[in-house]
C-alpha cells in the first residue's frame, strides 16, 4: 500500500475542517479507507504543558523550549498515531507541522522558515501534499462571528493577518526543504471546494489502489 498523508493548513476559519468533512464523505462513496487524525500527539506530559499554553497565546520561556516541546510531540505523533493510521491507508490531517511552525513564529518573533526546517527533519511526519486554504481573513474572522464557541488566540483579525502571512512563508520553506507539494487555493465558495476535494481525491485515489480499499 502507498503511504499518503495530506495536511490541511491555515488559519481558522479558511475552511479546513469543511474540506476534511467533504473528503471524508467522498472517501466512502470511493471505497477508500481515509483516515483523520490532529495536529499534536499530547503523548508527553511536560511538551503536552508546553503546547497548550503556546495555543493559549503564551510563550514558552525561551523559542528553544518551544521547539522542543513541538519538536518531540511531532516525532512521538509520528511514531504512535501516524504511522499505525498509515498503516491501514491514506489519512488526512487537520492541520499539522506547518501550522506548529507558525504558532511558534508567531509567539517567538523569529523567522518561520527555521521551524519548518526543524519540524522537517521528522521524515515520517512529512505530509505527501499540503493543501493551504489562503482564504482571506476577513472572510474568515466573519464565518467565525457566527460560530456558537468563544474566541480563541490566533482568531482576532490583526493576529489572523499576520498567520496568514506567516503560512506563506512557511509553505515556501516547506516545499524548498522537502521538495513536497503545497497546493495553495482559497476556500471562498462552492465551486473553490469542489476543486479543493477533486485535487485532493486524485492524489489519494493514486495513494489507495482497489486492492487496499475496503
Amino acid at each position: 500500500m502507498s503511504r499518503m498523508l495530506l495536511a490541511l493548513e491555515g488559519i481558522a476559519g479558511a475552511g479546513k475542517s469543511t474540506l476534511r468533512d467533504r473528503l471524508l464523505s467522498a472517501a466512502v462513496s470511493e471505497d477508500i479507507c481515509l483516515g483523520h487524525i490532529g495536529q499534536f500527539a499530547w503523548l508527553s506530559l511536560e511538551a503536552t504543558r508546553t503546547l497548550t499554553g503556546l495555543r493559549a497565546g503564551r510563550p514558552a520561556p525561551t523559542g528553544e523550549q518551544a521547539l522542543s516541546a513541538a519538536r518531540l510531540d511531532l516525532e512521538l505523533h509520528a511514531c504512535h498515531n501516524l504511522a499505525p493510521a498509515l498503516s491501514l491507508g491514506p489519512v488526512v490531517a487537520d492541520r499539522l507541522a506547518l501550522s506548529t511552525a507558525c504558532l511558534l513564529a508567531l509567539l517567538h518573533d523569529r523567522p518561520v522558515a527555521g521551524y519548518v526546517r526543524n519540524l522537517a527533519e521528522v521524515k515520517p511526519a512529512r505530509a505527501e501534499l499540503t493543501v493551504l486554504l489562503t482564504t482571506d481573513p476577513e472572510l474568515c474572522h466573519a464565518r467565525l462571528c457566527h460560530r456558537a464557541t468563544s474566541r480563541r488566540f490566533g482568531e482576532a483579525p490583526s493576529t489572523a493577518a499576520r498567520l496568514a502571512d506567516l503560512y506563506e512563508q512557511a509553505a515556501t520553506a516547506w516545499t524548498e526543504t522537502t521538495g513536497l507539494p503545497v497546493l495553495r487555493h482559497p476556500c471562498t465558495a462552492e465551486p473553490d471546494l469542489d476543486l479543493l476535494t477533486a485535487a485532493c481525491l486524485d492524489h489519494l485515489r493514486a495513494a489507495a489502489p482497489r486492492t487496499a480499499r475496503k
